[in-house]
C-alpha cells in the first residue's frame, strides 16, 4: 500500500517520524505506546509520532495521534488523554510526488474547520425544522385536520394581508359563484371582488330590469350603501332625496320626518328607477378585473357528498355549462328556484300591488313618501324620478281585476280614485287611462336556512317581507355588510364543511337587523289595512293619532322603519304603546263596559298580529342572539349602528 509523504519545515526534520497505516479500526495498532483517541481526515489514516524536542511540555516523546477517515468527511476533534490544549499552525507543500499528495494536516486547523463545519450543520438543521414548522400552519387543504383543532377562520386569519383584504390564491380559479345580479347580487359581486375574490357572476338577464318595487331605499339602507362603497350608484340615474313619511286618513294628514339630525347632510332615503339602479351596480361590479358578468340561467346546484360544489347553467344560445367555486351564494329574487335546498321555504302571498307612473304632478310634501291609509289596504306614492311619481295600490288576496278587459281599470277609477288627496286625483286617474298598468305579488317569508356546505343564501330568495315599508333593499344590504365582515379574515375557502358551520354565524348575526325591519313591515301592514272587526279599527286609528303625536312618538317607530335604528326591543315597546294608547282613548274620561271590552280585545288584537311574525323570525335569535352557538363562531363585528353611523360623519 502507498505510503502519504507528509512536507514539514526544515526544523522538525529529525524529529519527525512517519510510518503508514492500513485503514483498520484502531484496535490493529494495539503496538502504539499509547492508544490515542482517532481525530477525523479527509484522505488516508496516518500515525504521526511526535517527539519530544520540538513539541510543548504536555506532550510526551511517546504520544501519538491517530488520524482515520469517516464516511462523514466532517473533521471532529478531541483531547488526547484529556491533555491536548496547544494546536500547531498549518503548514502545506504544493508539491506532489509520485506517491501521493505532500501536505502536514495541523491539529488547530482542523479543529477550526472541524468546527464551522458542525456549527454550519447544526444551523441548517435548525432552519429546516423552522420552515417545517410554520409550514405546518400554512392554512391549506393538506392541514385540514389541523385547522378543525382550532376555529376556522381564526387559521386563515394568519394569511390575511396588511390591509385587511383577502386575495385569492395563486393559480385559483373562482372563490365565489354568486346566482343572480339583482342589487343583493350586483352588490356582493362588488363588495367581495373589492376584496380581491375571484367573482363569477350567473344572472338570467343583463339587460336593464323593468319592476314596479324596490325603488326606494331607505336612509339605513343608503348608509349601509356608503359602508360597501357604492353610494355613487344612485348618481346619474335621476334620484329623488327622500326625508320622510306623510300619513292621510279620512281627510286629515301627519308629517313624519327621518331623524337626520345626526348624520350627514347627504344622509337620507332615495328613491328612483329599480333598473337604472341596478345597472349602475353591475356596470360598477364590472370595473373590478377579477369579477365576471356572464348572461346564463342557473338550472340546478351541483352537489357531490352533500356539498354544493358548483352550479350547471344554460347560457343564452342553448348551451350547458358547469362552473365550479369553493363557495356559491344564491340570491336570484322571489322567484328562486333553487332556494328549495337550501331552506324551508314557507312563501305567503297576503295580497299584491298594481303599480301605475304619474307624470308631471306634484305631491303634497315634496320629497316624502305618501301612505294613504285606505280601504281596503294602503296606498303608496313617492318619487322615482324629477318628473315621475310611482303609485302603488295593495289589493289584499291573490286574485285580482282582470287588466285586460278593463275590470282594473274600472276597480281604480271607482274604488281607489275617491280616496286619494286631490292633489293627486287627476293625475292618477290619467294614468289609468294610458293603460300601463302592471301588477306584482307582494311575498313575504321568514328566514329558514338550511346550512349546507358550499352554499349560502341571500336577498329575496332568502328572506322577505311586505314592501309597504321599503325595508327590502336595506335588509339586503345590511346582509351584504355582515357577510363581508366574517368572509374577510378567510383566504381559502375550501374547506367547504368548516366554512359552513363558521358562517352558519350569518344567520344570527343578520337577525336583529332583517328581523325588526319584517316584522314592523308585517305588523304595519296589517294595521294599516281596514278591518270590519272594531278593536282592529281602534288600533289603526290608535297607531295614525300615535303617530300624529310627534316627537320620540313619531321618530321612535320612523327609526325603526327607515333601518336607522332597527332595534328589536324598541319595535315590541313602541308597538304595545300604541295598543296601550287606544286603550286610553276608549277609557276615557270615563270607563264603559263596551270599551273596556274593545280595549281588551284590542290588546288581544295587538298580540296576534305581532307574536306570530315574532315567533316566525325567531325569539331568540332576534332578541338573544348572544346565547346562540354560532354567534361566536364569527370575529367581532360592529353591530352598533350609532358607531357606525359617527365613524362615517
Amino acid at each position: 500500500m502507498r505510503q502519504s509523504a507528509i512536507s514539514y519545515p526544515p526544523q522538525w526534520h529529525n524529529n519527525l517520524k512517519f510510518h503508514s497505516c492500513c485503514y483498520k479500526s484502531t484496535d490493529s495498532h494495539a503496538h502504539l505506546h499509547s492508544r490515542p483517541r482517532p481525530y477525523l481526515l479527509h484522505h488516508r489514516c496516518v500515525v504521526i509520532s511526535l517527539y519530544k524536542a520540538s513539541l510543548p511540555p504536555k506532550f510526551s516523546p511517546s504520544t501519538s495521534i491517530l488520524l482515520r477517515r469517516t464516511r462523514t468527511r466532517a473533521g471532529i476533534a478531541s483531547r488526547v488523554e484529556g491533555e491536548t490544549e496547544d494546536l500547531i499552525q498549518p503548514i502545506c507543500s504544493s508539491s506532489f510526488s509520485s506517491s501521493g499528495s505532500h501536505c502536514f494536516i495541523p491539529l488547530n486547523t482542523m479543529m477550526a474547520i472541524d468546527q464551522h463545519v458542525l456549527w454550519a450543520f447544526f444551523a441548517s438543521l435548525f432552519g429546516f425544522v423552522l420552515l417545517y414548522s410554520l409550514r405546518r400552519w400554512n392554512c391549506s387543504n393538506a392541514n385540514k385536520k389541523q385547522l378543525k383543532k382550532k376555529s376556522f377562520p381564526e387559521e386563515c386569519a394568519k394569511q390575511s394581508f396588511s390591509d385587511g383584504e383577502s386575495r385569492p390564491l395563486e393559480g385559483s380559479g373562482t372563490d365565489v359563484i354568486i346566482v343572480g345580479a339583482g342589487v343583493a347580487g350586483a352588490a356582493l359581486a362588488y363588495t367581495l371582488g373589492k376584496d380581491g375574490r375571484r367573482v363569477h357572476v350567473i344572472e338570467r338577464d343583463l339587460t336593464e330590469p323593468d319592476r314596479i318595487v324596490g325603488e326606494l331605499l331607505q336612509p339605513g339602507g343608503y348608509l349601509k350603501l356608503i359602508e360597501l362603497g357604492l353610494e355613487d350608484c344612485v348618481e346619474e340615474i335621476d334620484a329623488q332625496r327622500v326625508v320622510g313619511y306623510a300619513l292621510f286618513k279620512d281627510g286629515k294628514n301627519a308629517r313624519l320626518s327621518y331623524p337626520l339630525e345626526k348624520f350627514h347632510s347627504d344622509v337620507a332615503g332615495r328613491s328612483f328607477h329599480n333598473g337604472r339602479f341596478i345597472q349602475r351596480m353591475r356596470e360598477k361590479a364590472a370595473t373590478l378585473p377579477n369579477v365576471q358578468l356572464e348572461q346564463g340561467t342557473v338550472t340546478s346546484l351541483l352537489e357531490g357528498n352533500g356539498t354544493v360544489k358548483g352550479v350547471q347553467y344554460k347560457t343564452k344560445d342553448g348551451q350547458e355549462h358547469k362552473a365550479y367555486a369553493p363557495l356559491t351564494i344564491v340570491c336570484d329574487g322571489c322567484f328562486s328556484n333553487l332556494r328549495r335546498s337550501l331552506c324551508n321555504p314557507k312563501v305567503d302571498v297576503p295580497s299584491c300591488f298594481v303599480g301605475l307612473v304619474l307624470e308631471n304632478c306634484e305631491l303634497p310634501f315634496a320629497n316624502h313618501g305618501h301612505v294613504i291609509l285606505a280601504d281596503p289596504s294602503p296606498i303608496l306614492f313617492y318619487p322615482i324620478s324629477s318628473t315621475e311619481v310611482r303609485c302603488l295600490v295593495d289589493v289584499p288576496g291573490q286574485k285580482l281585476p282582470s287588466v285586460a278587459n278593463g275590470e282594473m281599470a274600472n276597480y281604480l277609477k271607482t274604488v281607489v280614485a275617491p280616496q286619494i288627496p286631490a292633489e293627486l286625483k287627476e293625475a292618477f286617474i290619467s294614468a289609468v287611462d294610458k293603460g300601463n298598468i302592471r301588477t306584482m305579488p307582494n311575498r313575504s317569508m321568514p328566514a329558514d336556512p338550511l346550512p349546507t356546505p358550499g352554499a349560502l343564501l341571500m336577498g329575496d330568495a332568502f328572506n322577505m317581507r311586505h314592501p309597504l315599508t321599503g325595508g327590502g333593499m336595506t335588509v339586503a344590504l345590511s346582509d351584504i355588510v355582515v357577510l363581508q365582515d366574517l368572509l374577510k379574515p378567510l383566504r381559502d375557502l375550501n374547506d367547504a364543511p368548516s366554512l359552513s358551520k363558521y358562517l352558519e354565524s350569518f344567520y344570527t348575526l343578520r337577525k336583529p337587523v332583517a328581523s325588526t325591519i319584517n316584522t314592523l313591515a308585517g305588523a304595519l301592514y296589517k294595521v294599516f289595512s281596514s278591518s270590519p272587526d272594531q278593536a282592529r279599527k281602534e288600533m289603526r286609528q290608535a297607531c295614525f293619532d300615535y303617530l300624529s303625536l310627534g316627537g320620540i312618538f313619531s321618530t321612535g317607530p320612523v327609526a325603526l322603519l327607515s333601518g336607522l335604528n332597527p332595534r328589536p326591543l324598541n319595535l315590541v315597546l313602541h308597538f304595545f304603546a300604541v295598543a296601550i294608547y287606544g286603550v286610553g282613548r276608549l277609557l276615557l274620561p270615563f270607563p264603559s263596559p263596551k270599551g273596556m271590552w274593545i280595549g281588551a280585545r284590542l290588546i288581544s288584537s295587538a298580540s296576534s298580529i305581532i307574536f306570530p311574525i315574532i315567533k316566525a323570525e325567531g325569539v331568540r335569535q332576534m332578541f338573544f342572539p348572544a346565547t346562540v352557538s354560532a354567534y361566536y363562531r364569527a370575529p367581532p363585528i360592529k353591530q352598533d349602528i350609532e358607531k357606525d353611523m359617527a365613524e362615517i360623519k
